[in-house]
């Protein structure tokens, strides 16, 4: 059932429509919240939001834009809702549609607590019992419905993995992105991705060593050539973009988790001297610099008061590609042996240790399969217990099992989820493939590209991981990456629209938030019986499931877990997340 408590502007991707309600049906609190800004008002009742009527817009994502008023927040459990709008029917794609931004009141003793730059504590999270998500009604919170006789899905107490989170990737071309929005639209996208009360409650944060392909330009964090000594070493350049990009979420969300890995070591320790393709040079003088530099990066972040977490020595060892890149061993250029589990071993792991830095070495991020036997068994045995995790991404779900079996105690984190749009073959199914891309196109992110990852992400979670992480957070409506010689307009949960300076959430967004939002840390994945479904206990006992209909119509679906029956219309090719808290 669905209610209309609070609203916040939204345009339907895909169809296009306008206003959706984004109700506060019965809900269910969780953990103590996270610190964050702001600062809590008392009272019970949510701020009243003023209404406006900027005329039809473009459709797109659910977008926030010029339109409207914001509404004066009053205090209360809920931030007050801000200025809604009606942009008109839309287009087929995310548009520069003309939606109001929402601008929460201020304050509210509930669902965010305040508290200056974190200082957490407070009220339990308020997060809904029923959100359902279609094709142009994006994330319809409603309140649980008993109901039903014969359940298409049933959640079991068969305990798996133990979920450690999700999480995104910080990169210079989203922070690029987010400044051309308003402040207030740029700290509604920070608490979208971070705040487990209004958002997708991201808890692990990935930061480039150096340049990715969604750097602005390339560089490392030591360009001076035969620095062995890393005298020169300097994060000046992340000062720019990268670190304003992390302080804003570490603002909304002190509990973050941030690792590093690099793209390509700077470029006079490779075997051609560049930021692109080109191989590791396996010597030691180099391999010690090499580890001196993750030493660097670890102090000079800790400086920044952003805690690494740990690092993972190189990006995708298997390719060599034409932005930064660089292959340890074997890799779609090459066949030389693997050496970067012995860098892991004897350089990287030790360095860090004689350092005194808390930061830990996970082996990764391993991508391609065809090179997966080569690397990881690079890593000895004595290696695998001195490594704390694995990162895995793209072509290695089938080895998740390999490393389950040979290191059960290793945690596995899928480092990066696919972008979609993919530059090669011709398209699938659902999922598109475009080979041929002009520099100015726009990335699709369509529904279908929501359907796609939902797919990716349950297959992933079933196979065993631990940790989901997305790869680009944010991006404009181009996706494009540094890389001039295979054009790739790559997608994303949060788009920016420069030209109109909007924020579009796509589709692919609430699939993340549909899972990320309701299941904490220390959650146990439950087995699920019958349909396409995930399922978590959390530590409170909270059960949650998330159902997928993959189906052209809408569905009545019946669930059963915690002993009941709920019964909930999921609409065609859409998600419902059920959020149990029990008897």
């Amino acid at each position: 059932m669905i209610h209309s408590s609070r609203l916040i502007t939204a345009l339907g991707l895909g169809i296009g429509f306008g206003l959706f309600g984004l109700a506060c049906g019965s809900s269910s609190s969780g953990p103590a919240g996270d610190g964050g800004v702001g600062t809590g008002g008392a009272g019970a009742a949510p701020g009243v939001g003023g209404m406006a009527d900027p005329g039809p817009g473009a459709g797109g994502g659910d977008v926030s834009g010029a339109g409207g008023q914001p509404g004066s927040g009053g205090a209360g459990e809920v931030p007050g809702a801000g200025g809604t709008v009606d942009p008109g029917a839309g287009g087929s794609g995310p548009g520069a549609g003309g939606g109001g931004t929402v601008d929460p009141g201020a304050g509210g003793s509930g669902s965010d607590p305040g508290g200056t730059g974190g200082t957490g504590g407070g009220e339990p999270i308020i997060r809904p019992s029923l959100v359902t998500t279609g094709n142009g009604a994006f994330w319809q919170e409603g309140e649980l419905t008993e109901g039903g006789t014969t359940a298409n899905v049933t959640v079991t107490n068969t305990e798996n993995q133990t979920w450690k989170g999700f999480g995104g990737t910080f990169n210079e071309m989203g922070w690029d992105a987010l400044l051309q929005l308003s402040e207030a639209d740029r700290q509604r996208a920070i608490k979208l991705l971070f705040s487990k009360a209004e958002g997708a409650g991201f808890e692990w944060g990935r930061i480039p060593i150096g340049a990715s392909d969604y750097a602005m330009s390339r560089y490392t964090l030591n360009d001076n050539a035969n620095d062995l000594s890393m005298s020169k070493f300097s994060i000046e350049r992340d000062k720019e973009k990268l670190i304003p990009f992390i302080k804003a979420a570490q603002a909304v969300n002190n509990k973050i988790k941030f690792w590093g890995s690099p793209w390509t070591p700077p470029p006079w320790m490779k075997d051609n001297n560049a930021y692109d393709r080109g191989s590791m040079k396996n010597t030691p003088e180099n391999l010690t610099a090499h580890a001196q530099y993750f030493v660097k990066f670890v102090q000079e972040y800790e400086k920044e008061g952003i805690p690494i977490d740990h690092v993972q020595p190189q990006n995708e060892p298997g390719w060599q590609q034409d932005y930064p890149s660089c292959a340890w061993g074997p890799s779609d250029q090459t066949s030389a042996n693997a050496f970067l589990g012995t860098f892991v071993e004897q350089y990287l792991a030790p360095a860090l240790q004689q350092a005194g830095v808390s930061a830990s070495v996970w082996y990764g991020t391993l991508s391609n399969d065809n090179t997966f036997t080569q690397y990881w068994g690079n890593l000895s045995a004595s290696g695998r217990q001195l490594v704390k995790g694995v990162g895995l991404q793209w072509g290695t779900s089938a080895r998740i099992a390999t490393i389950r079996s040979d290191a059960p105690n290793l945690i596995i984190m899928q480092s990066e989820h696919q972008c979609g749009n993919y530059p090669w073959g011709s398209s699938s199914g659902y999922v598109t493939h475009k080979a041929t891309q002009s520099a100015n196109e726009n990335a699709p992110n369509d529904y279908n590209y929501g359907r796609e990852s939902w797919d990716l992400i349950k297959k992933w979670i079933e196979g065993g991981v631990h940790i989901y992480s997305a790869w680009n957070m944010v991006l404009d409506q181009s996706g494009k990456s540094l890389d001039d010689s295979r054009i790739w307009h790559q997608n994303a949960p949060l788009v920016v629209n420069r030209q109109a300076k909007t924020l579009i959430l796509t589709p692919t967004y609430h699939v993340f938030r549909h899972i990320a939002q309701f299941v904490d840390v220390d959650a146990k994945r439950l087995t699920v019986q019958g349909g396409n479904a995930l399922a978590f206990k959390n530590p409170d006992g909270r059960l949650v499931a998330i159902v997928h209909n993959p189906n052209d119509n809408a569905a009545n679906t019946v669930v059963s877990m915690g002993g009941k029956m709920f019964q909930v219309n999921i609409p065609a090719y859409g998600w419902a997340t059920l959020n149990y808290q029990g008897g």
